[in-house]
């Protein structure tokens, strides 16, 4: 029987790449996504044609308590457990600081902290020893150089404090760690102003932002028995920075 691994925000950009990577590993799938349906029945299509494992895609809110707990339901429904949990879903509104509000500061952590908080809390309940819960963070949580993400990096520190006491929570049973990315090519970053993108891939030792499938295999490897001793850890993948 093949492992069941649940990623939120999985029908886009990274989460779509840690989608692949499960898959061709044979792990049936689990997609969450919430706007994007014409993007995860693409992402659905493929993976059943190519890889022949099961996905199942459900829609909802991770900031939602009543959506979490129907998709971990229609989960639990159709596998009876869920081995890997992949919290991914995350949203960042950048603006210069006198335009932050406080409604989009509470939007941000309901999603990127109690999102993860409470997919975890419902998930848990469902897996069994030797299951794996990975965090998405960002190196935006552990180093603060862009005010006009504060919001998003406070978020994403306390993904990583997060990561830590869930550890303690659910030891010895569940490990619990995070990845934290840097630049990576996705979607959203191909629309940043030239000259800061180019100031960016300066900073970094290999010169170039990471593939999302880069960041896709990390989270994998933190997946597997081959990681079967690190717990409550924070991987950083950002290709070294000066």
């Amino acid at each position: 029987m093949n492992k069941v691994v649940f990623v939120t925000g999985g029908s886009r950009g990274i989460g779509r790449a840690i989608v692949l990577e499960f898959a061709k590993n044979n792990y049936d799938v689990v997609v969450n996504y919430i706007n994007s349906k014409d993007k995860a029945m693409e992402l659905k299509k493929e993976i059943e044609d190519k890889y022949k494992v099961n996905c199942l895609l459900v829609r909802g809110d991770v900031s939602n308590e009543d959506d979490v707990s129907n998709m971990v339901n229609k989960i639990v429904d159709k596998f009876s457990k869920i081995d890997v949990l992949v919290n991914n879903a995350g949203i960042a509104i950048d603006t210069l600081f006198d335009d932050k509000t406080v409604s989009n500061f509470r939007k941000i952590l309901d999603v990127n902290l109690i999102g993860t908080f409470l997919v975890s809390k419902y998930v848990s309940k469902y897996m069994n020893s030797g299951g794996s819960i990975i965090n998405i963070s960002s190196t935006n949580g552990i180093d603060t150089n862009y005010t006009f993400s504060l919001d998003y990096d406070a978020s994403k520190a306390g993904v990583i404090n997060l990561t830590r006491n869930m550890a303690v929570e659910f030891a010895p049973n569940i490990r619990v760690n995070s990845v934290a990315p840097g630049w990576v090519n996705t979607d959203m970053n191909k629309i940043l102003d030239k000259d800061f993108a180019n100031d960016e891939v300066n900073k970094i030792l290999l010169k170039r932002f990471a593939e999302p499938m880069e960041i896709a295999k990390v989270v994998r490897f933190l997946a597997s028995d081959d990681a079967s001793y690190i717990n409550g850890t924070v991987i950083r993948v950002d290709g070294g920075v000066k």
